[in-house]
């Protein structure tokens, strides 16, 4: 070891106190991925303003992780355009019911199926379901996920490890292969990323990991069924008040959750669930392994992905002129 390196040390410390605003009560849940109804304040699942314009008439969804957080927000849009929904969740039956009390309240049908999706049994019983139920599949919504912040990767077991990956992504597979043999053309695949994928999470390692993985399995899979004309795009939230926040972290965190946004909040799941919208609907017919990001204002480079993938197409474009 050089013990000569040169540097220039610090000179001293100065102390800074800076005031940071609390955006929600303290409060922890001890299971995972969370309880809407014992929220405080719940989350906001539905913007009272917006106007539906029937742009997922008679279209059928199947939405995992639908019961609550960003999955309710985007089952209830959905309906309000006209698709009827299945929901897969893990075993909230309070929120799950809700949710369908709220797309039934809007003239449309939902159909609850509980269970642990790492089950790859549960996925085919789910498209199966769907099928013999509505007769059609014409969007999935890949939501669910699970998220256990550790300080050191020296802390993250092999279980936690073995479970992060098994339900943030190869329920994404398992789902995403039973449904596909009934998806038409003109069909769409939605997944739930996150800002982590792009800029990492110190006390998230595991579950960053999984979420970059989802933004390539994304890619991927677009390049794969672009013959057969069916989108695959994902959403990227930023901190957003779901379940999963305070089933994750502790009851100072939660506190000023969001805060390190630059619009010094988090955002609430309505205010992600007009991009599913948009990647269901035909609006987005010319889009496709794409992400949108709804993060409250980081910017977000994917100089990764150029480097790799497109500094060879954009130094012939150069070339040529």
């Amino acid at each position: 070891m050089n013990e000569n390196y040169p540097t220039i040390p610090y000179i001293g410390y100065k102390e800074d106190c800076t005031k940071v605003p609390r955006t929600f009560p303290a409060q922890h849940q001890d299971l995972q991925p969370g309880l809407e109804y014992k929220m405080t304040p719940l989350p906001i699942y539905e913007n009272p303003n917006y106007i539906a314009s029937k742009k997922l008439e008679g279209k059928v969804a199947i939405i995992s992780g639908g019961d609550s957080g960003i999955g309710r927000a985007v089952s209830v849009l959905f309906a309000k355009e006209g698709a009827n929904v299945v929901i897969s969740y893990l075993n909230e039956h309070r929120d799950a019911n809700y949710t369908k009390q709220l797309i039934e309240g809007l003239g449309r049908k939902c159909l609850l199926i509980p269970g642990d999706l790492r089950d790859e049994n549960l996925s085919k019983y789910i498209a199966e379901t769907t099928m013999k139920t509505f007769g059609k599949i014409d969007i999935l919504v890949n939501n669910c996920g699970v998220q256990f912040p550790q300080d050191s990767i020296l802390n993250i077991s092999s279980q936690q490890l073995k479970d992060t990956f098994e339900t943030n992504i190869y329920t994404f597979f398992y789902l995403t292969k039973a449904v596909l043999p009934y998806l038409k053309e003109n069909s769409s695949i939605i997944n739930t990323t996150s800002i982590t994928a792009f800029d990492g999470k110190k006390n998230l390692i595991d579950y960053s990991a999984t979420k970059g993985a989802i933004t390539v399995f994304t890619k991927s899979l677009a390049l794969s069924l672009a013959d057969s004309k069916i989108r695959v795009n994902a959403v990227a939230p930023g901190p957003i008040w779901t379940p999963l926040i305070p089933a994750s972290f502790t009851k100072e965190q939660v506190e000023i959750f969001g805060t390190e946004t630059p619009l010094k909040r988090a955002g609430q799941p309505f205010e992600l669930a007009p991009a599913y919208l948009y990647l269901a609907s035909d609006d987005s017919r010319y889009v496709t392994g794409q992400i949108i990001h709804v993060n409250g204002g980081t910017i977000v480079w994917n100089i990764g992905y150029f480097g790799c993938v497109d500094a060879k197409h954009s130094l012939e474009l150069f070339w040529d002129k």
